[in-house]
């Protein structure tokens, strides 16, 4: 399943969104646990912003955000899927931001993606 790192985070001017990446990822993994001994995986991918199609049709082509290509996301996803992970998220940076919603207070967390959303509209 493609999630994406918004899983991770609350998601004000975005909350169906990030509440429904959050329900797909909670989901997986309860549901990989569930399968465990059966011979069936189930795997998370949570990409962080990733340059594809849909950036030009959104017209974010000039965000800074959008720096890891699909190949480079593809590449690490499939090593990760064959050695058996269930949560991968490609890119160092992108595990690391995925862990600050456990270390930082929820209210700065949720201010602080309010903020970059309100940045990434205008």
């Amino acid at each position: 399943m493609n999630i994406s790192v918004g899983a991770f985070y609350p998601g004000p001017l975005m909350l169906v969104y990030f509440a429904t990446k959050a329900y797909v990822l909670s989901f997986t993994e309860a549901l990989e646990n569930e399968l465990g001994g059966t011979g069936i995986t189930v795997t998370a991918l949570c990409p962080g912003p990733t340059a594809t199609g849909f950036i030009g049709r959104a017209e974010l082509g000039s965000s800074k955000l959008y720096k890891s290509g699909v190949m480079e996301v593809a590449d690490e996803a499939y090593r990760d899927f064959l050695r058996g992970k269930t949560l991968i998220i490609p890119g160092a940076v992108h595990r690391f931001i995925t862990s600050l919603p456990r270390l930082l207070p929820r209210k700065v967390m949720t201010r602080s993606i309010r903020e970059r959303t309100v940045r990434v509209e205008r």
